[in-house]
This record gives structure tokens, C-alpha cells and sequence, in this order.
């Protein structure tokens, strides 16, 4: 259970703070506690992942994100069973850290642009926000399978590389979803945002994993040494 209860924490806190960027301070950067724009929130997502990882990376292998669980999986670096127990916690984190902030929203006030940090898209630009949240999960996990392969990976440095490609990624592409590329992400803010998050959720749970299930296809085609 130790390792199921570490991805519940990392999930919660990856959520708490990086959707709590938004919801707090992710209005556009001006004056001084205008708030940090854009890239303040890619960072805090990214900074989120690079202390998880090296708090509950040695217990878990820090995967917070039921996307890189599936990627894991078809890679044959897990069990079926583990990858199951692993994405329910992690739900349970997100839909935790988002409780979290619907206290802190409830009781208080926000002076960013969204009160739960959920994702959406405009009507009529559900292929973009499908294509940019397949695309930047493949980005994404395959270089979580590539920094942390035994062979060829970073080794410790994998928690560092992995979180400033997050970073990298919700640069581009909050402006077009808010970016989730991570469906107990999405599933979180969702629940307590209700209405359109909820009716758009189903596409930020299916691009997320097909974007998944190719990098793991990806990766074990370049790095097949039997190819």
C-alpha cells in the first residue's frame, strides 16, 4: 500500500499546487502580485513534479499521472494490477487536492482566471484540443520512459528532466486547453467545476491515453535493442 498511498500524495500535491497556481495567481503577469501568467503556472506544475519525484520516487517511481501509468504498463515495466491500484490513487490525490482548493475557494478569494483550474476548449475546436493533448502526452511520457529506462535513462537526474518537460509543454499549450496531459488531473477539477468541464472531460481522459500508448509504441521501437 505504501506505494499506492505515495501516488495518492504526489497526485494531491501536483494539483494543489499547480491547479492552485491558476486558481490563485494565473492571471496575467503585470504589477507586482498581479499575478505569474502563463509561465509562472507551467512551472509550478513542473516544480510540483520535480519535488514529488524525488520525495516519492524512490517509493512509487513517482508516476502521479495514470497517463504515464499506461505508458509504464505497455512498456512491460509493471503489472496489470499495479497499474490499476495505481491510477485509482491517483484519482483519489486529484480529486483530494482539488477539495482542497474548493476550501480555499469557498472561504476566500481568487484572483486568477478559473476557480478550480479545470481544462476546456471553445466550441468548435474539439480537434485541436484533441490533437494537442495527444500530441504533448506522447511528447511527455515518452521522455519520462526514456530518461528513467535502466539502460539509457538519466538516472537521477530523471526527476529534473522530467519536470521541466512539463513545464515545457504546458507553455504551448495552456493557451489552448489550460493542459492536462494527465486524466486524474483533469477528473480532479472537473468534479467540483461541474457543467462544460464535466461534458469536455471524456476527451482529456481518452487523448491523454491514446497520446500514452503511442510513446510506449515509440519507445519500444527505437529502443529495442532486438531492432
Amino acid at each position: 500500500m505504501k506505494k499506492y498511498i505515495a501516488e495518492m500524495i504526489g497526485t494531491m500535491v501536483l494539483v494543489l499546487m499547480g491547479c492552485g497556481s491558476a486558481v490563485f495567481a494565473g492571471s496575467i503577469a503585470g504589477t507586482v502580485g498581479a499575478g505569474v501568467g502563463t509561465i509562472g503556472v507551467a512551472l509550478a506544475f513542473g516544480l510540483s513534479v520535480i519535488a514529488m519525484a524525488y520525495t516519492i520516487g524512490g517509493i512509487s517511481g513517482c508516476h502521479i499521472n495514470p497517463a504515464i501509468t499506461l505508458g509504464v504498463l505497455l512498456s512491460g515495466r509493471m503489472s496489470g494490477k499495479d497499474a490499476g491500484m495505481y491510477m485509482l490513487f491517483q484519482t483519489i490525490g486529484a480529486i483530494i487536492g482539488s477539495a482542497v482548493l474548493f476550501a480555499l475557494v469557498s472561504t476566500g478569494v481568487h484572483e486568477g482566471p478559473t476557480a478550480t483550474g479545470s481544462n476546456s476548449f471553445a466550441d468548435g475546436y474539439m480537434w485541436q484540443a484533441f490533437i494537442a493533448e495527444t500530441v504533448f502526452t506522447f511528447i511527455f511520457v515518452l521522455v519520462v520512459l526514456g530518461s528513467t529506462d535502466e539502460k539509457r535513462g538519466a538516472g537521477n537526474m530523471a526527476g529534473l528532466v522530467i519536470g521541466l518537460t512539463l513545464v515545457l509543454v504546458h507553455i504551448v499549450c495552456i493557451p489552448i486547453t489550460g493542459t492536462s496531459v494527465n486524466p486524474a488531473r483533469s477528473i480532479g477539477p472537473a468534479l467540483f467545476q461541474g457543467g462544460e468541464a464535466l461534458s469536455q472531460l471524456w476527451l482529456f481522459i481518452v487523448a491523454p491515453f491514446v497520446g500514452a500508448a503511442l510513446s510506449s509504441v515509440a519507445w519500444k521501437a527505437i529502443a529495442d535493442d532486438k531492432n
